[in-house]
């Protein structure tokens, strides 16, 4: 039985609810970070150029908003429950706006190239001197702590993956190196780690009432993600080695599965399954080598011949009730239509307004903590929807002070 959240307990509330959360952000490895805490309750105001703001607005594929702008995939992927205000920050009077709205919120997140927050009078002493006791989030490429070679260099997703050292590993002979395969892993992967950071820097500050700087750099969070690279070299796997196992794809019925043996019990029931007991015995089999050194001669075959007439779906079910861990390759029809993510909420529907009969897919939250919930999804902020309510709000500025700096560009 699935647990439930207890009866007649308090209100539901999310577990973020008053936290609030300033972004000064581009594109994905921050921006995933602080749609995370809003998920999670947190009231994120998301500050933006007037010059087309968010970069990853103007990524593709894209779709139209209500206003006539395009916007791109990697902004529709990023930016659920959050304000837009349009603030330019190299503006002296933009500048002032954000450190007067400083003290009014409990994290300050930025992912500048190093160095840009500084030269725009936004680091962490100039906020700090204003509101001592905020958590400062720094999300780039190679950090801004410690001195290293590549601390200026600029960074996206897969720079960082590579220089993890994942990209040789798993490169196939002389072909080049397959990029991104798994989508945005040094983007996301800092992301995780920066709201880890926040969230324990926020508990700090409950117990001691002092502020924190959060530094995370996403070449340093790949690494940690891609731990095999490292800890596999000091072992003695050099090259792209990984070790004699079982974790390969198999040919099921209708399409590949992956399946995965690593221990001398778990092969035993799998030839077992195959209908070759008579292997968990056999010389060829009787080291793991043995196993990976036959497996295009007996085991692929043998798979094949077992599965034959199964969905891989059926194959894997199967497999599954023996204790073997197996997985069907899904397409992307198949991901969006799957039963097990629909019920976990994790397909989120954002319907458009350019007149698109498809709503934009984007995956839901894997969090969920019993007796919480989380607001409705709603849509993307537009461009600068929200500047006037926010600094209105912040700020008490009067509708003529406010056209007076938009009509300046200091907002939009």
């Amino acid at each position: 039985m699935c647990p439930q959240a207890p009866e007649g307990g308090p209100p539901t509330i999310s577990p973020l609810s008053g936290v609030r959360v300033l972004a000064l952000e581009q594109m994905q490895s921050l921006p995933y970070a602080t749609q995370m805490l809003a998920r999670l309750g947190a009231d994120v105001v998301k500050i933006e150029s007037p010059h087309g703001g968010d970069q990853g607005r103007s990524s593709t594929p894209a779709i139209v908003d209500a206003t006539g702008r395009a916007v791109g995939a990697t902004f529709l992927r990023n930016n659920l429950k959050k304000r837009s205000v349009c603030v330019d920050l190299k503006d002296p009077r933009g500048r002032d706006l954000i450190l007067a709205m400083v003290p009014r919120f409990d994290v300050i997140a930025e992912n500048f190239k190093p160095g840009t927050a500084a030269r725009l009078g936004l680091d962490y002493e100039a906020v700090r001197a204003v509101h001592p006791e905020c958590i400062y989030l720094s999300v780039s490429g190679f950090g801004n702590t410690v001195e290293t070679p590549y601390r200026m260099w600029p960074a996206f997703s897969t720079v960082v993956e590579a220089m993890s050292g994942i990209y040789e590993m798993k490169r196939v002979a002389d072909q080049p190196p397959l990029t991104a395969p798994v989508g945005a892993l040094g983007d996301i992967g800092a992301s995780l780690f920066a709201t880890i950071g926040v969230l324990a820097a926020l508990r700090h500050r409950d117990m001691t009432g002092v502020g924190q700087y959060v530094d995370v750099a996403m070449f340093d969070s790949v690494v940690a993600m891609t731990d095999i690279v490292m800890n596999f070299w000091s072992l003695g796997l050099r090259g792209g080695a990984i070790g004699p196992l079982i974790s390969h794809g198999f040919w099921a019925g209708d399409g590949w599965i992956i399946i995965q043996v690593g221990r001398e019990h778990q092969f035993a029931t799998f030839v077992e399954v195959l209908g070759h007991p008579e292997w968990s015995h056999d010389e060829r089999f009787a080291t793991r080598q043995g196993w990976v050194d036959h497996l295009d001669e007996l085991l692929r075959p043998a798979v094949r011949s077992w599965s034959e007439g199964m969905t891989r779906l059926e194959a894997c079910q199967a497999l599954s009730e023996a204790g073997i861990a197996a997985g069907p390759c899904f397409t992307d029809e198949e991901v969006v239509r799957d039963p097990h993510l629909r019920a976990r909420g994790m397909i989120v529907e954002i319907s458009r307004t350019d007149g698109v009969g498809q709503a934009v897919l984007l995956p839901g939250s894997p969090l969920h903590l019993l007796g919480t919930h989380e607001p409705a999804q709603g849509h993307v902020p537009w461009l600068g929807e929200h500047t006037a309510e926010v600094l209105s709000s912040e700020l008490d500025l009067d509708e003529a002070t406010l056209l007076a700096l938009r009509a300046a560009g200091v907002i939009s």
